[in-house]
Parts: structure tokens; C-alpha cells; sequence
């Protein structure tokens, strides 16, 4: 691709924070590193790395599992954890002030963002085969046929069920198989007086992110948003919401507030991801998965969140040698399953790292089977483009929840929208 040059990079940067901010909130973020470190091909020295986890700190397993891999390459780790998009906007000004750390992890939604300042350094600019990772995985670190990171591993979507109100309704979850039977379900589960499902209909990114099963399973793409399939799949969500199969609330919630619902054991289902799998083992009810159906039946592509490991652009390119040992050891099918289980749980990238995982917790199929279907939101060459029209499928999707314009209107005005954003 044709990357801006350094001069230009301060106007790529200010539109980058702007697109950012529409997919994770802000936070005050530590202070980067300093510039002064330096190592050599031949080992030894400092390697700066920047992710977004505040939340494990230098005696987490993952702060352990980051200095391993260093101490395996030869070189001590200087870990630095940032809030995502505080990340991301921090790396785009270590980007152009020629500071930049020499690994960082980001939400990958951001790599586009990054690859597009210039930033990044290809994977094969330092000669690492990604040929053994997931084609449907990797292809949210693409841009413009180039490869710019490796994702650690993936979660995704899918519909947690509460038992109890199956059973008592005489809903048998194998039996969703397409929208048809889905409806057919929560109907059952009205009749019998209990709440049918629960979603995050949110106005920010995470609304964009819950609805895109339904949008890709009805068959739409990003580029056409007021598509026949994409109305189809709107037509869907506030049907459920005028005829009360979903509650009003829906327009505001967020995916941890919709889980807060679902643990209350009144809902019969509840779309959420794979980081709830802990919580949802610890409900005061069975509880269980089936995939979030097609319109016409199989299995919706589910969007991919998840981190990719990515290399920022080096003056002195000799660090990239250390740089790939270090990708190399976070990587492996050994090194995937430990950082999906340290994250409760990612799902490992690769088909070995998924294979190991199920040994020691095969009750995760169903989760690698999602997985293994899922699509990245800047995939289909979208890249920074994404960003805005993920906002004008929120906004679409807003106008229709809330009744102020039917689904076909909401989505033609999203359309013209998101025209309009990315000079389409």
C-alpha cells in the first residue's frame, strides 16, 4: 500500500483519534517510553511492549507470560498497559515523534488505523509465516493485501440460554436452526409468561458489534447498509421489541448490562461473548449455547474482538530479530491456549492452539465453532473506513429500536451517512 510520508502523518493522526473515540471509551493512560532503551540483534537490552490489559498487573500471570517470552528472546520485556483506545492514540504519537515501542498489542479493529499512519511494519518485512493462522481471524490485521499483525487469539458472539425456561416452555435449543425456528422459540417462551431474550442495542460501538450477526446472517455487507438483507435483519430486532419477545431497554443497554439481566434469571436467552463463559458457569441456573442463527439456517458470521500483536516501524531494523522471537514464542499452539486461558477465555488463532485447548476444556466447542465462522468488522478491505460506518449502523439502528423511522428509512439514512463519512 502507499504509505503517507512522516509530514503528512499529523493529519492521518487527528482523523485516527477521531474514529477511535467511536470504538472504545477514553481513559487517562502512563506515560510512554522514554527512547532511551536500545538492544542489538545478538541479544541482550530492554524491548519496550505496549497492551491494553491495566487490569493485570507486573504479578498477573500475563505480566509472566510477556517476560517469559522476553527472557526466551534474550532481552528484558518493559511492559506498559494502556486503556485501548488510549493505546492506540497513544502509539499514532509515538508513531510520529519516532518513539514508538517495538511490540503492541491492539484492539484490532485500531491496525488498520495504525498500518494506514504508516506505522507498522509488515510481517513479512521481518519474515514471520502467518500461513498458520485462521484466514477468517487474520484478515481484521489486512490492508491493501499486506499482512500487519497476528491475532493472540479471538472471542465472539453467541446466544447464552437459561435452562430452567427452556425446559419449562418446552424449548429444545438443537432445534435452532434459522431465524424461522429462533422466532418459533421465543414465542414459546412468551407464552409460557417468561422474558424471551435480551440484547445490547447500545448507540456506540458495541450496538454495531451485537447487531452484525444478524446483519451478516441475513446476508448484507458493510458497503450497502440500507441493502434488502440488511432492512431484513432490522426488521427482525425491533419486531422483537414491538411485540414485547424483547424489552424496551434494549435501545440503551451495553453487553454488561444485558448480561446483568440475564443473571437474573428471567430471560430465556441473552446474546453475549465468549468472556462470560466464567460468570455464566457460576449462575444460579444451568445455563448453555447455541450459535446465533442465518436467516436461512447455518451458523451467522459473528464479528471477532480480540488483540493482534502488531511491530511498529524501527529505525534500526536489526531489533526485528528479537522482535520476531518474541512473536514467535507468544504464538505458538503452547503459547495460544496459555494466553486463552489466562484470558478466560480467548480462543486460540491457529487450528493447533484450538485442538490443544479443547483437551483441557472441550466444553469450549461450541465457542471455537463460532470462532472459526466469525468475520472482522475491517475485513473486506474496509480499514479505517470502518469506524464511520459502524457509527451510521448505530444511528440507523437507534432511529429504528426507538420507533422514530422505520427500518428501511433508518437504514437509508445510514447509508447516505456513511457515503458521506468515507467519501464513497
Amino acid at each position: 500500500m502507499n504509505r503517507p510520508s512522516v509530514s503528512a502523518r499529523a493529519a492521518v493522526f487527528g482523523t485516527a483519534v477521531l474514529a477511535l473515540s467511536a470504538l472504545a471509551a477514553c481513559a487517562s493512560a502512563p506515560q510512554g517510553r522514554s527512547g532511551t532503551d536500545s538492544a542489538s540483534s545478538s541479544g541482550g537490552g530492554t524491548y519496550t511492549w505496549w497492551d491494553p490489559y491495566p487490569q493485570h498487573d507486573k504479578s498477573s500471570a500475563w505480566a509472566g507470560r510477556v517476560n517469559a517470552c522476553g527472557k526466551e528472546a534474550g532481552v528484558t520485556i518493559e511492559r506498559t498497559a494502556y486503556d485501548t483506545t488510549a493505546l492506540t492514540n497513544q502509539a499514532l504519537l509515538a508513531g510520529q515523534e519516532g518513539n514508538a515501542p517495538d511490540v503492541i498489542l491492539l484492539d484490532n479493529p485500531a491496525v488498520s488505523t495504525l498500518a494506514d499512519a504508516g506505522m507498522l511494519a509488515t510481517m513479512a518485512d521481518f519474515g514471520l509465516d502467518t500461513s498458520r493462522f485462521d484466514k477468517n481471524l487474520i484478515a481484521a490485521g489486512e490492508l491493501d493485501g499486506q499482512t500487519y499483525g497476528i491475532p493472540i487469539g479471538a472471542n465472539t458472539l453467541a446466544l447464552y440460554y437459561n435452562k430452567k425456561i427452556l425446559d419449562a416452555a418446552g424449548v429444545d435449543p438443537d432445534s435452532i436452526k434459522d431465524w424461522a425456528s429462533l422466532d418459533a422459540a421465543l414465542k414459546k417462551v412468551k407464552e409460557a409468561g417468561k422474558k424471551p431474550i435480551t440484547f445490547a442495542g447500545i448507540g456506540t460501538e458495541e450496538g454495531s458489534f451485537q447487531f452484525l450477526p444478524w446483519f451478516w446472517g441475513a446476508g448484507a455487507q458493510l458497503t450497502a447498509l440500507d441493502s434488502p438483507q440488511a432492512v431484513e435483519a432490522l426488521e427482525l430486532w425491533t419486531s422483537w421489541v414491538k411485540s414485547g419477545i424483547a424489552p424496551n431497554s434494549v435501545i440503551s443497554n451495553s453487553q454488561n448490562t444485558t448480561w446483568e439481566e440475564f443473571l437474573t434469571g428471567e430471560f430465556a436467552f441473552a446474546e453475549n461473548g465468549t468472556w462470560q463463559i466464567d460468570s455464566a458457569k457460576k449462575a444460579e441456573f444451568p445455563t448453555g449455547i447455541v450459535q446465533i442463527p442465518g436467516k436461512d439456517g447455518g451458523v451467522a458470521p459473528t464479528p471477532t474482538g480480540g488483540e493482534f500483536i502488531t511491530v511498529p516501524v524501527q529505525k534500526d531494523t536489526k531489533r526485528y530479530d528479537v522482535t520476531k522471537k518474541i512473536l514467535e514464542c507468544m504464538t505458538t499452539p503452547e503459547g495460544l491456549v496459555e494466553t486463552g486461558t489466562t484470558f478466560a477465555y480467548y480462543i486460540p488463532s491457529t487450528a493447533d492452539g484450538q485442538q490443544r485447548i479443547l483437551e483441557s476444556e472441550p466444553s469450549l466447542k461450541p465457542w471455537v465453532d463460532a470462532v472459526r465462522s466469525a468475520k472482522g468488522r475491517t475485513s473486506d478491505n474496509l480499514g479505517t473506513d470502518y469506524p464511520k460506518i459502524s457509527e451510521a449502523l448505530w444511528t440507523g439502528v437507534q432511529k429504528a429500536l426507538s420507533g422514530s423511522a422505520d427500518p428501511a428509512d433508518a437504514l437509508k439514512q445510514a447509508q447516505a451517512q456513511a457515503k458521506q463519512a468515507t467519501g464513497g
